[in-house]
């Protein structure tokens, strides 16, 4: 190898020497990049395992909570009220309207009456929905809306009034009858007209049921009528936003004709979805625009009670392999029409409350609390018979109402 040869070796060596210190600085200055990202590795490593622990315990708790049960009671405040035979209660806000022919109250949290307004209705007819609340006499002509602070209208309606629904802003729906015709009407909660649809006894039939969605722009209707000798059940949907506007005068969006087959309940669950309730089925629909079937639920046994919420909609039938004549099935099935769960229990009931949490049935002095997954939250027996029990703001806590007080409690554990 020639002098020059080596010479030229040397110098791309030193260049390359010089390059690679460049790039790191020096050993220790490479030795220094290396440990600082092994160090940077390490703690992007802690911080995921403290999040995946943290995830755990979530779920873990959440999981916990869902499947906690309770055997007892603990009363937090008891107020007393008058006994009256004919008081009906319902979900009002996070707490309790009352009404009876008489009057109409809101009972706070702890069984205080906050405000009662006076009444004079044969037949007092109720709904609420969020911080609403419309009272009508039905058979009457009467109606009265009311939110958390009192009275917000009282409204004489043209004909008399057959039933009522509500949105949750306040505004009503009443289904009006008149000699050779029925009315629909929706109005705002101070009582101005909305809409009103007319239909025909002949033509349509005579009305079953309604239910308006949460906005107050979708409504959801049922009538019944004779040909000949059969019987005829028509749903209609009509739509009052702009969909409707664009589609008829009558803001009909879609409909459907069963023979033999009787509704006698609908129910917005959702502002988008419809449930439809005969003695022999539940049906499902989306009704984002216009009516689109989502789900058929048959009943395979005699039902005795239904119940929905914003979540999941089912029944209450006998037991198949009964053998007193107080053991029942609570059947739930999700929005989609998929069945939940089946739970078995055995005492006689009366009313069955129901939100996107719990289950709950009552009867004489029994209670019965069961989750949304399935499961016993809650089984007792109070020692004076149980009016209504509804859930409460705080966790755990109900507002259970007797015939001579009401009581705030919250559930525990006790050991046997």
């Amino acid at each position: 190898m020639s002098r020059n040869r080596e010479k030229k070796d040397m110098a791309e060596m030193r260049r390359l020497h010089k390059n690679v210190t460049f790039a790191g600085g020096s050993e220790d200055v490479a030795e220094e990049n290396i440990a600082r990202s092994q160090r940077g590795h390490l703690k992007t490593t802690v911080i995921i395992v403290i999040l995946v622990l943290l995830i755990g315990a979530g779920v873990a708790v959440s999981v916990y909570m869902h499947l906690r049960s309770f055997n007892g009671i603990k009363v937090i405040s008891k107020t007393e009220i008058k006994y009256e035979a004919n008081a009906q209660y319902l979900e009002f806000g996070k707490n309790l309207l009352k009404y009876t022919p008489d009057g109409v109250s809101y009972i706070d949290e702890n069984g205080n009456v906050v405000w009662t307004a006076g009444v004079d209705f044969k037949v007092p007819i109720a709904e609420t929905r969020g911080n609403y609340a419309v009272v009508a006499d039905k058979g009457g002509n009467v109606v009265a809306v009311f939110n958390l602070e009192g009275e917000v209208s009282e409204v004489k309606m043209p004909y008399e009034i057959c039933d009522i629904d509500m949105s949750e802003t306040g505004a009503f729906t009443a289904i009006l009858e008149s000699s050779e015709t029925n009315y629909i009407n929706m109005y705002s909660s101070t009582g101005e007209k909305i809409y009103e649809i007319q239909t025909s006894i002949n033509k349509s039939g005579y009305p079953l049921d309604m239910s308006v969605s949460d906005n107050g722009e979708k409504l959801f209707t049922s009538y019944f009528r004779l040909d000949g000798v059969n019987i005829k059940n028509n749903l209609t949907a009509y739509n009052f936003g702009e969909v409707g506007q664009n589609e008829n005068a009558d803001r009909m969006v879609g409909g459907q004709t069963f023979d033999e087959e009787m509704f006698p309940k609908l129910q917005f669950l959702t502002n988008d979805v419809v449930a439809a309730f005969s003695d022999s089925e539940i049906i499902l629909y989306t009704m984002k625009e216009k009516p689109v079937e989502r789900a058929k639920i048959a009943f395979n046994t005699e039902v005795n009670s239904i119940f929905y919420c914003d979540s999941y909609v089912g029944f209450i039938a006998k037991a198949e392999s009964a053998s007193a004549e107080n053991e029942y099935v609570i059947s739930a099935y999700d929005l989609s029409g998929k069945k939940m769960f089946d739970y078995n229990f055995s005492f006689d009931y009366e009313k069955v409350y129901t939100n996107s949490q719990e289950i709950i049935v009552t009867g004489g002095n029994q209670c019965l609390m069961v989750s949304a997954s399935g499961q016993k939250k809650f089984s007792y027996a109070f020692a004076d018979m149980v009016k209504s029990v509804i859930p409460s703001a705080g966790r755990n806590e109900y507002i259970v109402t007797f015939d001579d007080r009401t009581e705030k409690i919250r559930l525990v554990t006790e050991e046997n």
